[in-house]
């Protein structure tokens, strides 16, 4: 092979080193299923090579990472992780890595609990970091973990940054807060809104928001506020004045659908300003008939809809297998 050849394979092979590093980096960060991750790479890598190099870098950048030291993903997850990582290494020929079998010991030892924390990596490097329920339902509530329409309308909003810089943001439903710190730290809101009902999801938004540092700063301003769809008044929704709503995975049970569709025209119709405030909603469509019983009651409230269209840039990891769609509201 010609050295130029050479080089040029050399060059390709550290591309993919790079982008399967930041793909395992990301996928364990944000507690992705083990099967997702690219293990054929690293199979190729073992056989190819003979040397335990690459493991030792995954190491570096998903256990032993300062971040993972701040904002540890769940006992359980660590230890599946470092487990399938040891079975990959002791079935190739490559020498053992003392410290992969050291950073499994200090998992086993360590307690599990009910909670943990995800990472969300964004474009600039930077993480967003929340503490996550384990169980995906505990304390009468979903609203404990992220879901994937939440990770969707940020990658929509880092795509459409100029629909958020320099206005007032309210967030119905927030959960723990991906989206809304998403916005916070990419899309520079004049002012941000988190909202929610449920007590204990309300506390742990609140932990959420100092966690990313939201809470010490004045631009944007920040609050995290109580919202009973059913008993918030039109005096509230002025005093908030809202430029943009939006909304995540807030189309699920058909029993508050009719709160939500009130609430929606509250906001469309009682707004101090000039300008309508712009609606997105975005939606994992998970019972058809649940999310057209939505639009349908929407028709009946005078609010029309569009579906928003287009790609969108694919940030962050997370199962795209159900389908996930925005629209934008307008009387």
């Amino acid at each position: 092979m010609e050295r130029s050849e050479l080089s040029q394979t050399s060059d390709t092979r550290k591309v993919n080193k790079t982008d399967i590093l930041k793909d395992f980096q990301a996928s364990f960060f944000a507690m992705s299923r083990l099967a997702s991750l690219p293990w054929t790479f690293l199979e190729n890598d073992l056989e190819s090579n003979k040397s335990s190099e690459l493991i030792s870098d995954i190491l570096k950048q998903t256990c032993l990472h300062s971040l993972c030291r701040k904002f540890p993903p769940s006992v359980r997850y660590r230890r599946l992780f470092l487990s399938e990582l040891i079975r990959r290494l002791e079935a190739s020929d490559c020498d053992p890595l003392d410290e992969l079998y050291d950073a499994l010991a200090e998992v086993v030892a360590a307690a599990e609990t009910t909670e943990c924390y995800k990472s969300y990596l964004l474009p600039c490097g930077d993480a967003v970091s929340l503490l996550e329920n384990v169980a995906v339902i505990s304390e009468g509530t979903t609203g404990l973990v992220t879901w994937e329409a939440a990770l969707y309308l940020a990658e929509w909003a880092l795509d459409h940054r100029q629909s958020f810089t320099g206005r007032t943001v309210l967030e119905l439903g927030s959960g723990v807060g991906l989206t809304g710190v998403t916005v916070c730290r990419s899309c520079s809101p004049s002012r941000y809104v988190f909202s929610d009902c449920h007590p204990r999801v309300l506390q742990k938004l609140r932990d959420n928001v100092e966690l990313n540092g939201l809470a010490e700063q004045t631009s944007p301003s920040v609050s995290v506020e109580e919202l009973d769809w059913t008993g918030v008044t039109e005096e509230r929704l002025k005093e908030i004045g809202a430029d943009v709503v939006i909304a995540a995975d807030v189309v699920y049970d058909p029993d508050i659908v009719g709160s939500l569709v009130k609430l929606l025209s509250k906001i469309l119709r009682c707004s101090s300003a000039e300008v309508l405030p712009e609606v997105f909603i975005c939606s994992t469509v998970r019972n058809p008939e649940t999310y057209s019983g939505f639009k349908q009651q929407l028709e009946n409230a005078g609010i029309s809809h569009h579906v928003i269209t287009g790609p969108v840039s694919k940030v962050f990891t997370y199962n795209r297998v159900s389908a996930i769609e925005i629209i934008k509201l307008y009387m």
